[in-house]
């Protein structure tokens, strides 16, 4: 289970009696997630989620991704509401971390999702970027391009341990993205890690997007390159071209793509995977003893990226012209 924190009954009585939310009827630690502890909460008023922030979560970027929330619910996409304490403040503390309660959105996630989820989702990333457009606050991408050789380095020795010839595989990836990473493409608020665990459907309709802590300030095809990774490869590696259309058709439903970002997107596509490989990698490679949850494969994106050095353009994506 993704609980780091254990929350004791009297902590998180102590805690709730700071809002107005009604009394407990149960709590229970939720597995999904590795980055905080989450607990769902049902009370006399509802259900909320309890969230716990570990410490890689900086303290100090909590009021932009609280207030980023705040803002796109008010722009009406679903996501999750932060719940003001009596104070009239969204954070708090609980068992030593900083801690918010947020709504609970129904819904479910497809761990297989189908060219209807992808359309559906493709078509909510444009809503969620437009929504962002005039949010007051910016957070830069501390993992894009220039986190991505100091990443690297702190596995770069071990590397070939993992996969044979890994190190000078992502050695001469890096210095390709170096010299051809995009500039000036249209940018603005994006999710950053929208993976089928943070999207919820109920039937092929999206219902809500959860879980904004890498939200940044980058490229929105970017954020469409995150998502051609994350959704529309299959288990055996192959890319799913239907998948690829249905994405991109519904994001350019909502917000067409300029002839910049289309060019731009077999590199960028390259870029995330290079983000998530080397993210896993770091992770794969310094799982500390009594871990509670399990690393994620850094060879699957390595996979993606062989993938994506053979395609030539956005069409091989599913780009509709």
């Amino acid at each position: 289970m993704a609980v780091y924190t254990e929350v004791s009954d009297e902590e998180l009585e102590g805690f709730l009696a700071t809002y107005d939310i009604g009394t407990v009827l149960s709590y229970k630690g939720i597995a999904e997630g590795v980055e905080n502890t989450n607990y769902f909460l049902h009370t006399t008023e509802g259900s909320y989620i309890l969230t716990l922030y570990e410490k890689r979560v900086r303290e100090a970027d909590l009021p932009f991704f609280l207030g980023l929330m705040q803002h796109l619910a008010n722009k009406g996409l679903n996501c999750p509401l932060p719940v003001n304490n009596r104070q009239g403040q969204p954070l708090g503390r609980v068992a030593g971390r900083p801690a918010v309660i947020i709504t609970f959105l129904d819904g479910i996630a497809v761990r297989r999702p189908t060219a209807k989820h992808c359309g559906a989702l493709g078509g909510a990333l444009a809503q969620l970027h437009l929504a962002g457009q005039d949010f007051a606050m910016d957070r830069p991408n501390a993992l894009s391009l220039d986190a991505w050789a100091p990443l690297f380095g702190l596995a770069e020795a071990q590397a070939d341990t993992v996969s044979g010839g890994l190190a000078e595989r992502t050695r001469r990836e890096l210095a390709y993205l170096q010299d051809a990473w995009p500039k000036g493409l249209p940018t603005g608020i994006i999710h950053a890690d929208l993976f089928t665990d943070n999207v919820f459907f109920i039937g092929s309709e999206v219902s809500g997007l959860i879980d904004f802590y890498f939200a940044c300030t980058d490229a929105f095809a970017y954020d469409v390159a995150i998502c051609l990774n994350a959704w529309c490869f299959e288990q055996d590696g192959s890319f799913n071209l239907t998948k690829g259309q249905a994405l991109l058709a519904g994001y350019q439903a909502v917000r067409p793509l300029t002839a910049q970002e289309i060019e731009a997107l077999p590199v960028l596509c390259r870029g995330s995977a290079m983000r998530f490989m080397l993210t896993r990698l770091v992770d794969w490679l310094n799982v500390p003893p009594g871990a509670l949850v399990k690393p994620k494969d850094p060879l699957e994106y390595d996979r993606k990226l062989h993938f994506h050095r053979h395609v030539r353009n956005a069409r091989e994506y599913g780009l509709e012209a």
